[in-house]
C-alpha cells in the first residue's frame, strides 16, 4: 500500500509514525510538508494542554492515549535508546461555572466519571477553600481534574512524532500540493509545486488550518476553517500558587507558566483563513478588550497584570459540532480526512494517528472505535457534539 499524508505535523507525523509502526515494510509512507521546522505549524503554536474533561467519551479516551504517549515517550518515540523529552508538568484544567453552566458541567461530570476520569466537582466553599486567590461569589460550580492533566511541548510532540515516523521509514518530501490527479472517483496522484507527482493507493488530509484548502484542490468540501488564537504570556506583582488551568465562565483561559502566566480567548467567526493572516501579527487589542477585564475581575491580583509578550496560532475549526472530522470523504473513499479538531488536535494526535493508521490497513478501527468522527455525519446533518470546548 502507497499513502501519501499532505501535512507532517503532529496529526501527520503521527499517522505516518502508526502506519509504518502497524503495516511495516508493507506500507510506504510519503509525507508533504512544505516547512519540515513546523515553525507555522498549529502543533508549535499551541498552549499544549491536555485534560480529560471532555463531555463525549471518546474524547476522554483519545486524549488519555495522548497521555499515555506524552508521559513515556521513551517507549513510544525514542530512536537509537535517546531520551525524548516533552516537558509535562502535570496540573489540572479548573472549569468554572455559574447556575446557568451548572446542569452541562455535572452532565459533563457525569461521563468523565463513567471513564473513571479522576475528576472532582467543587462547591463555591470547596472552591473557596483550595483557591483562595479566586474570586467565586458568581460561581455555582466548578470541576477540577486532579490527576491526568496538564501541559508540555507541543513542538517537541511533534518533532518527537516525525522523527520517530522517519526512524521507522516514513519519507518526508518539502513541497506544497497543488492539485491532484483522479480518475472513476479516486485520488490517484497529488501534483507537487516543483512540478512532479506522488502517486498512491490513499491520501490523507492531515493540512490542520489548512484542510478545506486542501479539500477544494480535489475538488472536494472539506468544512474546516483556520481561526486565530492569540496567547498571551503576562507577569503579576503579586505572587500567587502555581494555578491549575482555569477556564472562567466568560471562556477566558488562563494558568501558569513558569514565573509568569499565559492566557486568552478562544477564537471567534469572523477572523481570516490562514493565507490571509500573517502568524506575526497576534492580536493586540484582544488584551485590553477581553482577556485582562475578565481575569482582573475574577483573579484580584489580576488587576496589576501586564503583557510581557504574545503569539499568534490556528484552531482548525469544525464549526457544525467543534468535533474533529476523521475518515473516509464521503465523496472519495480514498481521501481520508483528519481535521477540525477546535483545539484538541494536538494531545490526540497520537489517537488519531494509530486509528487512521488502523483504517487504512484492517478497514475497520481495532482500538479505539472512532466512527462517531465520521465525516458522513456532516452529510447526514448529524453533529456529534462537545460541550467542553476551549
Amino acid at each position: 500500500m502507497r499513502v501519501v499524508i499532505i501535512g507532517g505535523g503532529a496529526v501527520g507525523s503521527a499517522t505516518a509514525l502508526f502506519l509504518r509502526r502497524l503495516g511495516g515494510a508493507g506500507v510506504d509512507v510519503q509525507v508533504i510538508e512544505p516547512d519540515p521546522s513546523l515553525a507555522q505549524a498549529s502543533s508549535a503554536r499551541s498552549a499544549s494542554s491536555i485534560r480529560q474533561q471532555f463531555s463525549n467519551a471518546i474524547n476522554i479516551r483519545m486524549s488519555r492515549f495522548g497521555l499515555d504517549v506524552i508521559t513515556h515517550a521513551d517507549e513510544w518515540l525514542a530512536v537509537d535508546d535517546e531520551p525524548v523529552s516533552l516537558g509535562y508538568v502535570p496540573s489540572g484544567y479548573l472549569f468554572l461555572a455559574s447556575e446557568r453552566g451548572a446542569a452541562t458541567l455535572r452532565a459533563n461530570h457525569a461521563v468523565q466519571r463513567a471513564q473513571q476520569a479522576p475528576v472532582c466537582l467543587l462547591q463555591p466553599d470547596e472552591l473557596a477553600q483550595r483557591f483562595p486567590w479566586l474570586r467565586h461569589d458568581d460561581i455555582a460550580l466548578a470541576s477540577l481534574g486532579t490527576e491526568g492533566e496538564g501541559w508540555f511541548d507541543g513542538a517537541s510532540l511533534a518533532q518527537a512524532l516525525a522523527r520517530k515516523a522517519r526512524a521507522l521509514g516514513a519519507r518526508w518530501v518539502r513541497s506544497r500540493v497543488v492539485g491532484f490527479d483522479q480518475q472513476a472517483g479516486r485520488l490517484t496522484a497529488a501534483r507537487l509545486d516543483d512540478g512532479s507527482t506522488l502517486q498512491a493507493d490513499a491520501f490523507v488530509n492531515a493540512a490542520g488550518p489548512w484542510a478545506g484548502a486542501v479539500g477544494h484542490l480535489a475538488g472536494l468540501d472539506v468544512p474546516v476553517h483556520a481561526r486565530r488564537r492569540t496567547v498571551f504570556m503576562m507577569d503579576c506583582p503579586t505572587p500567587l500558587p502555581r494555578t491549575p488551568l482555569v477556564i472562567d465562565t466568560s471562556g477566558i483561559w488562563f494558568r501558569s507558566e513558569g514565573t509568569g502566566f499565559i492566557g486568552g480567548w478562544s477564537p471567534g467567526e469572523g477572523d481570516p483563513d490562514p493565507d490571509d493572516l500573517p502568524l506575526d501579527q497576534p492580536d493586540l487589542q484582544q488584551f485590553d478588550d477581553r482577556v485582562w477585564p475578565a481575569l482582573a475581575e475574577r483573579v484580584p491580583a489580576f488587576e496589576a497584570l501586564r503583557v510581557r509578550s504574545a503569539w499568534a496560532g490556528y484552531y482548525e475549526v469544525h464549526p457544525m459540532d467543534h468535533n474533529a472530522l476523521i475518515g473516509p470523504h464521503p465523496a472519495c473513499a480514498n481521501f481520508i480526512l483528519a481535521n477540525g479538531f477546535s483545539g484538541h488536535g494536538l494531545q490526540q494526535s497520537p489517537a488519531t494517528g494509530r486509528g487512521v493508521a488502523e483504517w487504512l490497513l484492517h478497514g475497520r478501527y481495532l482500538s479505539l472505535d472512532l466512527a462517531p468522527f465520521s465525516p458522513q455525519r456532516v452529510q447526514a446533518r448529524q453533529p456529534f457534539i462537545e460541550q467542553a470546548i476551549i
